[in-house]
C-alpha cells in the first residue's frame, strides 16, 4: 500500500493543475490568467506549440494500430525507431474559459508517423532552438506527449518542441523493466542528438529530462562528446534533470567525462521526493542525485536548484510539470544558454 500511495500520484498532474489554477483565481479574472515566468518579457507571451500545436515525436516503443490510433505506441520495444509528429488540442485560450482557472487541459489528438532522419522532421518544422523531453519511469507513450506540451507551455518555449519516448510498461511494479529499456534506447537517442547538431539551420538543443529519462540522457551527452568533444558545446543549450533517478557515484563519474557540457547541467531536487526515496531503497540504499542534499550535487560543478519547499504533495516528483516557481527556473536556465 506505501509503495502505490507513493507512485500513483506520479500520474496525477491533472489534479495539480486544477489546485495550482485554482489558487490564482482571483487574479486570472482580473487579468487573465496567473503572473507569467517574469525571466523574459511580455506577461502573455505565448508558447510555440499553443500557436502550433505539434509536437515532434522520436520513439523506441512498438507501434500499436500502425501508429494511427490511439494508444498509438505500447511498452514493448521496437526493433527501429519511429519519427511521427503528434497534433495537440491546446487548453481554450479564452480568459474566462475554463482554462484560466486550471480545469482544462492538452488533449493528443492524432499523430501521423513520419519518414526519414530528425533533421528532415526539423527542416519541415523551421529552424530555431530545439526542446527535447525525455520522460522518466512509469510513462505511456500519451501521457508522456502531454507532459511534453505542459512543459513547454508552461515556459513559454520559443521553438520547436520534441519527445523522446522511450518503451515503459507504465506499471508500478515494472521498475527494472523500465529501467533496461531507457538504457536500451540509448543508441538511438545518441542517433537524435547527432542528427539535430548536425542538420544546418538548427539553433541550440536544450534538453528536459526527468526521473529515470535522466540516465538515459547523461549516457547519450557523455557519447556525444567522446565524438565530437569540445565543439559539440556551442550548440548545446540548457541541460535540465528532473528529479533525476541517478545513483550519486555513476552520476559523479560520468560528469567527470563530459568536458564543458557539465556546465550545461541543472539539476532540480527535493530532499523530500518520495519516489526517489523508494528507488533509493530498491537500490540497495543509494542516494538518488534528484534527492541529495544541495551542497553534495553542486560539488561537482553543476548548477542545482533545490525544490524542496516548492512541493506540498505526497510524492514532489513532478514539480517541473505544475510549479510555476519552478517552470521559471526552468526557463530562465533556458535563457541563460541562449544568451551565453
Amino acid at each position: 500500500m506505501i509503495v502505490r500511495r507513493i507512485l500513483q500520484d506520479e500520474s496525477m498532474v491533472s489534479r495539480r493543475a486544477v489546485l495550482g489554477g485554482l489558487a490564482c483565481v482571483g487574479s486570472a479574472l482580473a487579468l487573465g490568467s496567473c503572473a507569467d515566468l517574469g525571466a523574459t518579457g511580455a506577461l502573455y507571451d505565448a508558447s510555440s506549440l499553443s500557436v502550433d500545436p505539434t509536437l515532434l515525436v522520436a520513439t523506441t516503443r512498438k507501434p500499436a494500430n500502425a501508429g494511427h490510433a490511439k494508444p498509438w505506441f505500447g511498452p514493448e520495444r521496437a526493433s527501429t525507431m519511429t519519427l511521427a509528429r503528434a497534433k495537440l488540442v491546446p487548453p481554450n485560450e479564452s480568459r474566462l474559459s475554463l482554462a484560466s482557472v486550471g480545469l482544462d487541459d492538452w488533449r493528443l489528438d492524432a499523430v501521423e508517423p513520419a519518414s526519414g532522419e530528425v533533421s528532415d522532421l526539423l527542416a519541415q518544422a523551421g529552424g530555431g532552438d530545439v526542446l527535447i523531453y525525455v520522460h522518466g519511469f512509469k510513462q505511456t507513450f500519451e501521457k508522456s506527449a502531454l507532459d511534453a506540451a505542459r512543459l513547454s507551455d508552461g515556459i513559454r518555449f520559443r521553438g520547436r518542441t520534441m519527445l523522446f519516448s522511450w518503451p515503459s510498461k507504465a506499471g508500478l511494479f515494472d521498475y527494472a523493466y523500465d529501467r533496461d529499456s531507457a538504457m536500451w534506447s540509448r543508441d538511438d537517442f545518441e542517433r537524435v542528438l547527432h542528427s539535430i547538431v548536425t542538420a544546418p539551420g538548427v539553433g541550440r538543443i536544450h534538453i528536459v529530462a526527468h526521473s529515470m529519462g535522466t540516465m538515459l540522457t547523461l549516457e547519450s551527452l557523455r557519447e556525444l562528446y567522446a565524438q565530437y568533444g569540445d565543439s559539440v558545446t556551442d550548440r548545446i543549450g540548457a541541460v535540465v534533470f528532473a528529479a533525476p533517478d541517478i545513483d550519486m557515484d555513476v552520476f559523479s563519474a560520468a560528469i567527470n567525462h563530459i568536458g564543458p557540457l557539465a556546465r550545461k547541467i541543472t539539476v532540480i531536487t527535493a530532499t523530500n521526493d518520495r519516489a526517489l526515496a523508494l528507488s533509493g531503497r530498491i537500490a540497495g540504499g543509494m542516494t538518488r542525485v534528484g534527492a541529495a542534499e544541495k551542497a553534495t550535487i553542486e560539488g561537482l560543478g553543476v548548477r542545482v536548484i533545490d525544490a524542496s519547499r516548492a512541493g506540498w504533495g505526497i510524492v514532489n516528483h513532478d514539480l517541473f510539470l505544475w510549479n510555476a516557481d519552478v517552470q521559471q527556473m526552468i526557463r530562465r536556465s533556458i535563457d541563460d544558454a541562449t544568451v551565453a
